[in-house]
C-alpha cells in the first residue's frame, strides 16, 4: 500500500467537481444533467472505468475543459472516479444538485476553484481516493468587517438580494 498526493492541474479561475460513481453510463448521464441544468454550459468530463478495458471515458462541450478532465482523471487514476471541469464563468453551485441526483453518482469529494490535492492510495491492482486537501488552512475567525465584506460580495455577484 502506498499513499500519494495528486495535484489538480488547471487554470486559476477554472472550477471543477471531483466525485465517485459506479457505472460506465456515468459519462452520458452526467453530460445530460449538465446541459439540462445550464443550457450552453461549457465543460469537460472524464471517468475512470475500473473494469473491462479500464479506460478513461470522456465527454463534454469544450475542448480545453475536456483535455483538462482527461489529463487529471488519468493522473488521479482511481476506479470509478470522475472529474468535471467548468469553463470560466460557469460554477459548481449551478450544477451540483443535478449531478448529485444522477443515479450512478455515489459521492462528491469536492467542488472548487482552489488549488486542490487528491490523496490517493495505491493497493494491489487498484487505486482509491481517500480525500482531498482543498485550498488553504484558515488564518483566523471573521470579524464584523469581514462579515460585511462577505454579505456585500454575495450581493454584488447576484447570489443574494
Amino acid at each position: 500500500m502506498e499513499l500519494k498526493t495528486i495535484a489538480i492541474e488547471k487554470p486559476e479561475n477554472v472550477n471543477f467537481i471531483l466525485g465517485q460513481s459506479h457505472f460506465i453510463k456515468t459519462v452520458e448521464d452526467i453530460h445530460e444533467a449538465m446541459v439540462t441544468a445550464v443550457p450552453g454550459i461549457k465543460f469537460g468530463l472524464a471517468f475512470c472505468e475500473s473494469s473491462d478495458k479500464c479506460l478513461v471515458r470522456w465527454s463534454g462541450t469544450d475542448e480545453a475543459m475536456i483535455a483538462l478532465a482527461k489529463n487529471n482523471a488519468l493522473a488521479i487514476g482511481a476506479g470509478h472516479s470522475f472529474i468535471l471541469f467548468l469553463a470560466e464563468g460557469f460554477y459548481p453551485v449551478n450544477v451540483l444538485n443535478a449531478i448529485k441526483i444522477v443515479p450512478e453518482v455515489c459521492r462528491i469529494f469536492c467542488a472548487s476553484a482552489n488549488q486542490t490535492y487528491v490523496i490517493v492510495v495505491d493497493v494491489e491492482g487498484g487505486r482509491a481516493i481517500l480525500g482531498v486537501a482543498d485550498g488553504n488552512k484558515p488564518k483566523g475567525i471573521e470579524g464584523e468587517e469581514d462579515i460585511a465584506w462577505r454579505k456585500d460580495f454575495l450581493r454584488k455577484i447576484g447570489y443574494k438580494n
